[in-house]
C-alpha cells in the first residue's frame, strides 16, 4: 500500500477496537482495487464520541464503521440516516459526502447474505432467534424484509425484545413473538433456522441452548460469534447434522457491503474467500 499525500482515512470507532479484524478486510480491498485509502482503528470513549465525529468531517475521512458501544448514540451527531438503519435505530457505517454525514446499517444485510450464500431462501421461513440486542434489532429487519413468515425472539427479559416486536410490527406485515422460556425441542421442531445473537460462547465453551436436545427437522443453525470460529452451539448442530452459518460469514458480508457504501465497488466471491482464509491464519 502506497501511503501519499492524497491518501483518505477510512476509521472503525468503537470501544475497544483493539479485536477487531476490520483493518484486514478493508486495507486488503482498498489495495486490491487501487483505493487510496487507509483503514485505522480509533478507541473513542463514550464522552468524545461527538467530537470524534467531528473529526470524520475536518480531516475529509471517507467514511467509518461504528461498533460497540456506540452504533445508538452516534446517531444524533450524524446529518442523515438511511431508512433500514432508522428503523433499526442503529448505526454501524457512516459515509462522508462533501461534509454531510449518512448512517446506514449493514450488520442485517451481511446476515442475510450469508444465508442466501447457502442457498436458503428466506421467504416464508420460520426463525427462532436467541438475544434481544442490538444485532438481534438488525437482522429482524433485514428478516421481516425477506418476507419471513414466523418470527419469534426467546431473551431473559421482555422488554427489549417487545420494542423489537413493537418496530417490526410498525413497519412491516408481520408480528414478532416474544418469550422468556427456555427452547426445547418442540420448538426445534417447529422453525427453519435458529439464529444466536447473544455473546454467549464467545472465547468460552457456553451453549445458548441444551446441548441435549435432539431436533428432528433439518434446521439451520447460525451464530454472529465469530470466536471462536465453531462456538458451542455449532458444534451442537454439527453433531445433530444439522447445516450451519458461521459469525465470520457476517462480519465479513457485513464489511463488504460497507467497502460497496464507500467506494460503490462488489467485492467478488473470490475476496470472500480469500478474507476467511486470512482470519483463519491469525
Amino acid at each position: 500500500m502506497n501511503i501519499n499525500s492524497m491518501t483518505k482515512i477510512i476509521g472503525l470507532l468503537g470501544h475497544p477496537v483493539k479485536h477487531s479484524f476490520s483493518p484486514q478486510i478493508h486495507n486488503y480491498l482498498c489495495e486490491k482495487y487501487n483505493q487510496n485509502n487507509i483503514y485505522c482503528c480509533f478507541d473513542v470513549e463514550k464522552q468524545k464520541l461527538k467530537s470524534a465525529v467531528e473529526g470524520i468531517k475536518t480531516f475529509g475521512m471517507i467514511g467509518c464503521n461504528v461498533t460497540i458501544p456506540h452504533k445508538v448514540d452516534i446517531i444524533k451527531y450524524i446529518d442523515q440516516i438511511d431508512k433500514n438503519a432508522d428503523i433499526i435505530g442503529a448505526v454501524n457505517t457512516i459515509k462522508n459526502i462533501d461534509g454531510k454525514l449518512i448512517g446506514f446499517n449493514t450488520d442485517g444485510v451481511g446476515f442475510v447474505k450469508s444465508i442466501l450464500e447457502k442457498g436458503y431462501a428466506l421467504k416464508n421461513k420460520r426463525v427462532l432467534i436467541i438475544g434481544a440486542g442490538g444485532a438481534c434489532r438488525s437482522i429482524c429487519v433485514e428478516l421481516a424484509s425477506q418476507g419471513v413468515s414466523y418470527l419469534e425472539i426467546r431473551n431473559r427479559s421482555l422488554d427489549k425484545a417487545n420494542q423489537i416486536s413493537k418496530t417490526i410490527k410498525n413497519n412491516f406485515s408481520l408480528d414478532v413473538i416474544c418469550d422468556t422460556k427456555s427452547i426445547d425441542e418442540n420448538d426445534l421442531n417447529n422453525i427453519d433456522i435458529l439464529i444466536n445473537t447473544t455473546p454467549i460462547g464467545m472465547e468460552s465453551k457456553l451453549c445458548p441452548i441444551d446441548e441435549n436436545l435432539t431436533p428432528k427437522g433439518n434446521i439451520l443453525v447460525c451464530d454472529i460469534v465469530y470466536k471462536p470460529h465453531n462456538t458451542a452451539l455449532l458444534n451442537w448442530a454439527k453433531k445433530n447434522n444439522l447445516n450451519v452459518v458461521h459469525g465470520i460469514d457476517m462480519l465479513i458480508n457485513q464489511g463488504l457491503h460497507a467497502f460497496y457504501i464507500w467506494t460503490g465497488i462488489k467485492a467478488t466471491k473470490e475476496d470472500e474467500e480469500y478474507i476467511k482464509d486470512l482470519y483463519n491464519k491469525m
